[in-house]
């Protein structure tokens, strides 16, 4: 059978990741309502994807050099510890829609620095068109409630920051890659994002044990580590691999849209008309931008 004939499955296996991540925040949002703080997920999940990555790299530990550790901790700090534990105490603040929806604009702001500080893009009009498109949708379902300060208002604030710090991690991964694998990329991001966040949990009551054991909660927090973290990674590089970073990239624009409809389903999330518009309103400005 040539690639061109099974090249469908992979377009099916990257509509299934998109589907596990989707899933990623329903999950996020159950822990949540056991009591399972922010971080802790963060960390807890972080730690188990870490040893997974750890066992099938056959426990390869690299050393690289000062400049690059040192990027390698910035991009755990952003990349790992603030995009994840802002974005899990937003779903904790409020609707997983809106959070969804305003951290879709995450490629959006990674162009625009990659403006700024790489000079990789050149603000066009189509550039602003498609920015100005994107955060009207943004505006749209943050402040759909007016202006008055609250937790969602909160939230929604949250959720933008850790896109934009998802975005920082972006540019400062385009410094270590090439010179290093992605596995061990992605093992120092793990770690070293768990490392900057253990300070938080160790002034903060933690979990119970017996509330971590329960089967909901440890069914929950596998999903995450294991099958989000973990075995997501390795089959998306496989799926860029073999059909492309253009065509696999255009099916995240499906993420927020696969994690609202699985919110629904699993958690009885209430979406209202102001969430579909904002949602569309941000892809589209999203599309508008990488198409360019």
């Amino acid at each position: 059978m040539s690639k061109s004939d099974n090249a469908w499955c992979y377009h099916v296996l990257a509509i299934l990741i998109i589907v596990m991540w989707g899933a990623s925040f329903p999950c996020t949002k159950l822990l949540l309502a056991a009591h399972v703080t922010p971080t802790e997920i963060f960390v807890y999940r972080s730690i188990v994807a870490y040893l997974g990555l750890l066992v099938i790299s056959r426990f390869k530990v690299s050393i690289w050099s000062r400049r690059d550790e040192l990027l390698a901790v910035l991009c755990g700090m952003t990349g790992g510890a603030m995009y994840f534990v802002l974005q899990n105490v937003a779903l904790d603040l409020t609707l997983l829609s809106d959070v969804v929806i305003v951290v879709a604009v995450n490629p959006l702001l990674t162009t625009i620095l990659a403006a700024i500080f790489l000079k990789e893009e050149h603000f066009s009009w189509k550039v602003l068109l498609g920015s100005a498109v994107a955060f009207a949708g943004v505006a749209v379902v943050t402040f759909h409630n007016g202006f008055k300060w609250g937790d969602g208002l909160l939230g929604n604030v949250l959720a933008f920051l850790a896109a934009l710090s998802w975005s920082i991690y972006s540019i400062l991964l385009k410094k270590v890659q090439g010179r290093h694998s992605t596995l061990d990329i992605t093992r120092k991001v793990m770690i070293y994002g768990t490392l900057c966040a253990l300070p938080v949990i160790l002034f903060q009551p933690l979990t119970p044990v017996s509330t971590l054991l329960r089967p909901s909660v440890l069914t929950n927090m596998l999903f995450l580590a294991l099958v989000c973290s973990m075995a997501a990674f390795f089959l998306w590089n496989l799926v860029i691999k073999k059909i492309g970073t253009i065509r696999a990239s255009n099916y995240l624009y499906l993420d927020p849209v696969v994690s609202i409809v699985i919110g629904v389903i699993m958690i009885n999330e209430p979406v209202g008309m102001v969430a579909v518009i904002g949602c569309a309103l941000v892809l589209l400005g999203v599309i508008m931008v990488e198409k360019k």
